[in-house]
Order: structure tokens, then C-alpha cells, then sequence
């Protein structure tokens, strides 16, 4: 069990230096081009009365529940979440599931928002559905996948940010990683705190 345990753990810290970033516009990018580009157009969203929005389906509704209400209170940005209960039932009974984000982007998103859209294999209807809403209203586009390299959020985002793994559990912690490193790097982390501690 030892070894497993290692070896899972050597295997998730070896994720980031595997992360795939493609610029719809410039072509490829960096993890450090990724957050840089986001913390600017989240910070630039609000400057100009937008709001960064946050899409993902289970593991991944989590993530952009969590990650709403962080860059609210710690990164001081106007952020939303769109996977409340009544609003995806709603959108699901009289339209369907795949209409639940898209629905809800075309009536709060407009031109100066941000969506960060996450899914884990990257092939979610409503997922991929939500970017396409955004698109049209001219939203800046950000996505987070795994899985399959050919996935379809791959080509739906401006920017896009690709998890080379078929692991739930190794996507996601990436996902949320990330997530967490904009808002903690756009706060002003810089390591401090964790060099004093091991000191």
C-alpha cells in the first residue's frame, strides 16, 4: 500500500509540467501564460462591471461553486456560479439538460464577463454549449478539460487548458489547482509564508 501511495503522489505532482495550453488566437501557451492571461481579463472584467462566471458539471459544479465564492471574497471580483438546484431543474425540465448553462449565460453573461468553463472530460454537452452562449455574446472564453486529447472544450474556449490524464480524481485536483492559483497568485501569493513555515 506504501508504494501505491507514492506512486499515486508522484504521479499527480508530475501532472503540471504535462499541461497542454492552446491560445484560440496565438497558438500554443504556457500553465504561467494561462493564469497570467486570466487573472488579467477576470481583474479586467471587473474593472469594467463584468463578472467572471464559472460552469462544470459534478465534481466540476463543486470547483465552480467553490472557486465563485473565493474569487469573491479573497480575490475581491464579482464572480457567479450557475448550478443552483431550481435553476438547472428548471432549465432541464423545459428544456433539457443540455440547455441548463447556456440558458442561464445568455441571460446574465454580456460582453465584458469572463466564463470559466471546466469539465473534466471535456465532451459535456451542456458544457461545451454554455462556451458557444458565451461566444455569441462576446464573453471571453476559458477551459479547463481532460481526458481525451481531442476533446471538444479543447477548441470552445480563447483560451484553453488541457489535463493529460484519463483519472477523474488527478483531472480535477488539477482543475481546481489551477483555479486556486489564480486567485491566489492574483491576491499577491508568493511563497513567503510557505518558506518561513519550513524554515
Amino acid at each position: 500500500m506504501e508504494g501505491r501511495v507514492t506512486d499515486y503522489f508522484a504521479a499527480l505532482a508530475a501532472i503540471p509540467e504535462n499541461i497542454a495550453v492552446n491560445d484560440a488566437v496565438a497558438g500554443a501557451s504556457t500553465l504561467a501564460g494561462f493564469i497570467a492571461t486570466v487573472i488579467d481579463r477576470c481583474r479586467d472584467a471587473h474593472a469594467a462591471g463584468g463578472k467572471t462566471l464559472f460552469v462544470g458539471n459534478g465534481g466540476s459544479a463543486a470547483i465552480a461553486s467553490h472557486m465563485a465564492t473565493d474569487f469573491n471574497k479573497n480575490g475581491g471580483l464579482r464572480a457567479l456560479a450557475f448550478n443552483d438546484a431550481s435553476a438547472l431543474t428548471c432549465y432541464a425540465n423545459d428544456f433539457s439538460f443540455d440547455e441548463v448553462f447556456a440558458r442561464q449565460i445568455s441571460m446574465h453573461g454580456g460582453a465584458d464577463d469572463v466564463l470559466i468553463a471546466i469539465s473534466s472530460s471535456g465532451n459535456s454537452e451542456n458544457i461545451v454549449r454554455a462556451c458557444q452562449a458565451g461566444r455569441e455574446l462576446g464573453v471571453w472564453v476559458a477551459t479547463l478539460s481532460g481526458f481525451a486529447a481531442d476533446n471538444r472544450l479543447r477548441t470552445s474556449g480563447d483560451l484553453n487548458l488541457y489535463v493529460p490524464s484519463g483519472e477523474y480524481g488527478f483531472v480535477e485536483l488539477s482543475h481546481q489547482a489551477v483555479c486556486h492559483a489564480i486567485v491566489d497568485i492574483a491576491c499577491g501569493w508568493s511563497g513567503d509564508s510557505e518558506r518561513k513555515a519550513s524554515a
